[in-house]
C-alpha cells in the first residue's frame, strides 16, 4: 500500500488526518500532543509518524494510537499499525522497510516505559520447497517482551486464568497438553494479551526449539487471504498445523472464509494434541460471527473468563505502575494519589496505566508536584466514564432485534428489504454513538460490511432524527434503555 508517489499527496492525506484529530480532541489537545508530528509514510498497512522528543513518541504511540489509526482509516482503510519515531536534525530513524517486524501495539496491562523492540520468536520448521512459507505472509504478530509473568498484577478477578495460563505454558514446554483449546475471555484492558503473550515467553524462555505462533484474529485473516491471493493457502495450512503452541487473540474479530479455515486448523490441532490456547471478549457462545461449530469446540474446552477489577487488584496495579514511573522520572506518587486513582478509576487495567501516564506527564511538562488535586483535575474524563455502563454491540443487535421485532442474524445478513435495512441502520448508528469501536470494527461486526457503509447508515439515521421528532424520541428510548 502507497499513500501517493507524491509528496502533495503525502501533504494532503496528513493535513486530512490533522483536521480530523483536532476536531476530535479540540485545539488545546490537538497543540500539546499532535501538531509537531509528521507523516514519514506509508507502508503496507504501517502508518510511521515522526515526532522531536522521545517522550512524545512514547506519549502518543502509547495514548493516541487507536485514534490516529481511525483518521487514517477514512482514506486508507488497511492500516492496521502505528510506528512513532524520534526525528532528529528533521530526519526520522530508522525508516520503515516494508518487511520490518510489526511496532507494538497498546497493550493489555502495559507499563508506562517505552518499551524495546519485539523479541523473535522461533518460527516453525517448513518444507524447504514450500512456496507458501517464503515472505512475510507467515510471519506472527509482535511479541510484546513487557508483557511476562513476571509483569502480571494477579489479583481475584484473574487468579484462575494466571494459574491456567502458568499450567499450560510448563505443559507446553514439557511437550505435554493439560486443557485443549483454552478459551480465556473478558471485556476489553482485563489481561487477556498479557496472557498470551506471557506464555508465549515462558515456553520460548524453556524450549527455543518450539514452534509457538502468536496471531491476533485480524492477522489471521490478512495470511490467509495472502495465502489464498497468492495461490498458496495449501501451504499455509500445512505451515499452521506444524505450530507447537498456537496462541490467536481477539477471537471475536475472525468471520468468513478465515473462521471456517481457523475451525479445520483448530481439529487438527487438537487431534494431534497440539496445545491452543483463544481469547475473545465474550464467551464462545456469544461470538455470533464464528461459526457454531468453532463455537461448540471452544466450549467443550477450558472457558476461563476474568472478572472486572476490584480495589485491591487496581490499587496493585496503580501501585506498581507509579513504582515504575519513580523508577524512571525520579518523581514521587504520594500513597493518597494512589487511593484516589484505584477508587476513582474503575474502568479497567489500560486506564489506570492512562492514569499515571497522565500524571507523569503533567508533572514532566509543568513541573507540578503529583497530588490529588493534580488528579482531579488530569483524570476528569477516565473518572466520568465510571458512570456510563460498557455498553456492547452485542447488546445494541439484541436490543434492537428486540424492539423491531427483527431476527438477530437478519440484521448481519445482506437482506434489503425495509423491514431490515432501517433497524440494522439504526444498529449501526446506536454502535457508533455508545461504543468506542471504530467503523471498520462496526462493519466487521455487521455481517463484515465495509466501513463506508457504516458511515453511510450513521449518517443516514443523523438526517432522519432531525426530520422525524418521533424517530428521534424512539433512538434516544433505545439509548437510555441500553446505557441502564
Amino acid at each position: 500500500m502507497s499513500i501517493s508517489d507524491t509528496s502533495e499527496g503525502q501533504r494532503d492525506l496528513w493535513n486530512r488526518v490533522r483536521a480530523r484529530l483536532k476536531a476530535g480532541v479540540g485545539e488545546d489537545v490537538f497543540s500539546s500532543w499532535f501538531a509537531r508530528l509528521e507523516l514519514e509514510e506509508l507502508v503496507e498497512d504501517v502508518v510511521h509518524l515522526s515526532a522531536p522528543t522521545r517522550f512524545l513518541c512514547s506519549w502518543v504511540q502509547s495514548n493516541y494510537s487507536d485514534r490516529i489509526l481511525e483518521a487514517f482509516r477514512l482514506d486508507t482503510e488497511d492500516v492496521a499499525r502505528l510506528q512513532v519515531t524520534l526525528r532528529v536534525n528533521g530526519q526520522a530513524r530508522p525508516r520503515l522497510n516494508p518487511a520490518a517486524t510489526e511496532s507494538t501495539a497498546i497493550t493489555e496491562q502495559s507499563a508506562p516505559a517505552a518499551a524495546p523492540a519485539p523479541v523473535q520468536l522461533a518460527q516453525p520448521r517448513l518444507v524447504r520447497d514450500n512456496s507458501a512459507a517464503k515472505g512475510d505472509a507467515l510471519a506472527g504478530s509482535a511479541i510484546d517482551p513487557r508483557m511476562t509473568f513476571d509483569t502480571f498484577v494477579p489479583g481475584e478477578a484473574n487468579e484462575m486464568a494466571l494459574g491456567v495460563a502458568k499450567q499450560i505454558a510448563a505443559a507446553a514446554a514439557n511437550n505435554t497438553v493439560t486443557f485443549n483449546p483454552v478459551y480465556i475471555h473478558s471485556t476489553v484492558g482485563l489481561g487477556k494479551s498479557h496472557l498470551l503473550n506471557a506464555i508465549a515467553h515462558a515456553v520460548q524462555s524453556a524450549d527455543p526449539t518450539k514452534n509457538i505462533v502468536y496471531l491476533t484474529a485480524d492477522h489471521f485473516m490478512y495470511h490467509f487471504i495472502a495465502a489464498v491471493q497468492r495461490q498458496s493457502a495449501l501451504g499455509f495450512k500445512d505451515w499452521l498445523r506444524r505450530v507447537d503452541l498456537l496462541l490467536i487473540d481477539d477471537m471475536q474479530f475472525l468471520q468468513g472464509k478465515s473462521a471456517t479455515e481457523f475451525g479445520h486448523t483448530l481439529g487438527t490441532l487438537l487431534t494431534g494434541a497440539k496445545q491452543v490456547v483463544v481469547a475473545g471478549d465474550a464467551p464462545p457462545r456469544d461470538l455470533e460471527m464464528i461459526d457454531e461449530r468453532i463455537r461448540s469446540r471452544l466450549s467443550g474446552g477450558l472457558v476461563v473468563p476474568i472478572s472486572g477489577f476490584d480495589l485491591e487488584l487496581r490499587r496493585s496495579i496503580v501501585q506498581r505502575r507509579a513504582d515504575q514511573a519513580t523508577a524512571r522520572f525520579g518523581m514521587h506518587f504520594p500513597t493518597p494519589v494512589i487511593d484516589y486513582i484505584s477508587r476513582a478509576v474503575i474502568s479497567h487495567g489500560r486506564d489506570l496505566d492512562g492514569a499515571v501516564n497522565r500524571l507523569v506527564a503533567a508533572n514532566q511538562l509543568t513541573g507540578e508536584l503529583i497530588t490529588v488535586p493534580l488528579a482531579e483535575k488530569t483524570l476528569g474524563d477516565l473518572i466520568r466514564a465510571r458512570e456510563a455502563r460498557r455498553v456492547r454491540i452485542e447488546d445494541i443487535l439484541k436490543m434492537v432485534s428486540r424492539h423491531y421485532k427483527v431476527p438477530r442474524n437478519e440484521l448481519l445478513s445482506a437482506r434489503r428489504s425495509r423491514d431490515v435495512v432501517r433497524p440494522r441502520q439504526i444498529a449501526m448508528f446506536l454502535a457508533k454513538a455508545l461504543t468506542s469501536r471504530s467503523l471498520p470494527e462496526i462493519g466487521r461486526r455487521f455481517g463484515g460490511r465495509d466501513h463506508t457503509t457504516v458511515l453511510h447508515s450513521v449518517r443516514k439515521v443523523e438526517q432522519m432524527i432531525k426530520d422525524d421528532v418521533e424517530l428521534a424520541q424512539e433512538i434516544e428510548l433505545l439509548k437510555r434503555m441500553l446505557e441502564e
